[in-house]
């Protein structure tokens, strides 16, 4: 029962080393990791010691979208017994603030949130978490499946808030993998034309493959160009841009291209220090919709995948075990690998 976990200590300061085996609360579970997740979060808190909002100030255990397995149960544990397998839901809110009670628990202002300082994440041997945020997983869906899930639950909520449904012309910016999720999620929501861009040749032929109607690699600098040039290619305003690359560029983009009284749904977020065309949205009437996390979106994101709707499997291009979590990083952050997403495998020496 010896814990090992990734812990990061400073920007560009990443160790695997020995940490407690966790002590489980009446309500919580003890969960023998199995894959792990690298977001695009996790680079940024490895590169520059902070990402958005959020600094880290002490070691933090890295790692939140995750899987296990329950080898241990809290006295009041109820839905879940030793041996099943779980997707975590990384976020755990108070469960008694207004926003809880009103369904909204992402906004939380007491939320513990795996690997968001100050809180540790998941990356590790064993793990403790509440079992209500525990979602056992069928025979045939995958642990790796199990881990895909928290960034399907961002493009499962980032679909609600854009109101993507039958007949949607979707522009999504960023063939990153919550762009692509995105796209599989609108796909079945019912948007007829989905158009998506990014920098990146080989995230473009992997979104054209599993069904993006259209592809635009950005080429230029300007914005309202490229949004001239998705007007061209799709034949009509997008009636919902979702943002999902995390640039100013994407932002401008979105607010050039998007059809008058139509909405523009931000999941990346965007470093700002530049003038958005913000009177242009304003007049158009654009509905600029902010996006944090997700709340409600676990069960939609399991069925999805457990009943074979949505391959998340397709996006997996890497697998590293723990004591590779260095180099896995190194490698999701890395062009040259042409990695979308790296998964690592706690369980695997």
């Amino acid at each position: 029962m010896a814990n090992i976990a990734a812990v990061l200590h400073g920007a560009n300061d990443l160790r695997v080393e020995s940490i407690p085996l966790p002590e489980i609360k009446e309500n919580e579970v003890l969960l023998s990791m199995r894959s792990v997740g690298i977001c695009g979060s996790d680079l940024k808190y490895w590169m520059y010691g902070k990402c958005g909002k959020f600094t880290l100030e002490k070691p933090m255990i890295m790692g939140h979208e995750g899987s296990g397995k329950v080898v241990k149960l809290g006295a009041g544990v109820k839905n879940l017994k030793i041996g099943d397998r779980v997707a975590i839901e990384p976020g755990v809110p108070c469960g008694e603030c207004r926003l809880c009670k009103t369904g909204r628990y992402n906004l939380c202002q007491s939320i513990f949130f795996c690997a968001t300082p100050p809180d540790d994440g998941n990356l590790c041997r064993f793990y403790k978490h509440s079992a209500e945020f525990c979602f056992r997983l069928p025979d045939h869906v995958t642990d790796d499946e199990g881990a895909m899930l928290e960034p399907l639950a961002v493009a499962v909520y980032s679909c609600r808030k854009g109101n993507v449904g039958l007949g949607t012309r979707l522009l999504i910016c960023g063939a990153g993998p919550v762009g692509i999720l995105t796209m599989l999620v609108a796909k079945q929501n019912g948007a007829t034309t989905i158009v998506i861009t990014d920098v990146d040749d080989t995230r473009l032929a992997l979104a054209k493959s599993l069904g993006a109607d259209h592809t635009i690699k950005v080429m230029t600098n300007d914005p309202s160009k490229l949004a001239t040039e998705i007007l061209d290619t799709i034949g009509d305003f997008p009636d919902v841009t979702i943002e999902c690359s995390g640039t100013n560029f994407g932002f401008s983009t979105g607010i050039y291209a998007n059809s008058p009284g139509g909405s523009l749904v931000m999941v990346g977020r965007v470093p700002g220090g530049e003038e958005f065309p913000l009177n242009l949205a304003f007049t158009r009437e654009i509905d600029i919709r902010g996006l944090f996390r997700y709340a409600n979106c676990y069960p939609t994101a399991l069925d999805l995948v457990s009943k074979g709707l949505i391959n998340v499997k397709s996006l997996i291009t890497h697998r590293f075990t723990l004591q590779e979590t260095l180099k896995a990083f190194e490698t999701a952050a890395s062009r040259d690998s042409k990695a979308v997403k790296v998964i690592i495998q706690c369980g695997k020496n």
